[in-house]
């Protein structure tokens, strides 16, 4: 009995501190990470775009560069935008700045933008009039642009520990480094 104890402890130890490293995540603490370069790869998969508004204007957002906010908990990117169309005359270049939070989407598996806002849009040599217009529809390009973007995807095998441990991912912390994603018990349905 006592060797077969002794078999299994090891085991059961392994197992103790998956379950420890699993807890819930306190700012600094333990949780599954995220670095800011992972963030910025996935990101840069979905760039860039291309917005339409009607004949008028053509809007072509390039990669985000994904800066991290712990302070606020939130994310940062600035886009560079080219301007085109007959509305604007001739084709300019600017910046989007926005800040947004994050959502866990349990369905699959995925961080996603959401909270939006928009904090500043630069314009490089645009006339008055075409800017105003532009400035006029830039939370919702910006919205649009970032709306659901998909940050990153857990894989299969990164939850398969914690869900037979009966654990999901729960708050998203944003640190200095990357992201910390708290593992908190799965709500019974």
């Amino acid at each position: 009995m006592k060797r077969r104890l002794l078999l299994t402890l090891p085991g059961w130890m392994a197992l103790a501190g998956a379950a420890r490293a699993a807890t819930p995540a306190a700012p600094g603490g333990t949780g599954y990470k995220v670095t800011v370069e992972q963030l910025q790869q996935a990101v840069a998969q979905r760039f860039p775009r291309r917005y339409e508004m009607g004949s008028l204007l053509n809007l072509n957002v390039q990669a985000p560069r994904v800066r991290l906010l712990p302070e606020q908990n939130r994310l940062g990117t600035e886009m560079v935008v080219d301007a085109a169309g007959p509305a604007l005359g001739r084709p300019s270049t600017g910046t989007f700045d926005v800040d947004f939070a994050l959502r866990y989407e349990a369905s699959d598996q995925t961080l996603r933008a959401h909270q939006i806002r928009l904090n500043a849009l630069r314009l490089d040599d645009m006339a008055p009039g075409p800017a105003a217009l532009l400035q006029a529809y830039a939370p919702t390009l910006a919205s649009q642009a970032l709306k659901e973007v998909v940050l990153h995807k857990l894989k299969p095998q990164d939850l398969m520990l914690t869900d037979g441990l009966g654990l999901e991912p729960g708050s998203i912390t944003v640190t200095a480094k990357g992201l910390t994603i708290a593992l908190v018990p799965k709500k019974m349905l």
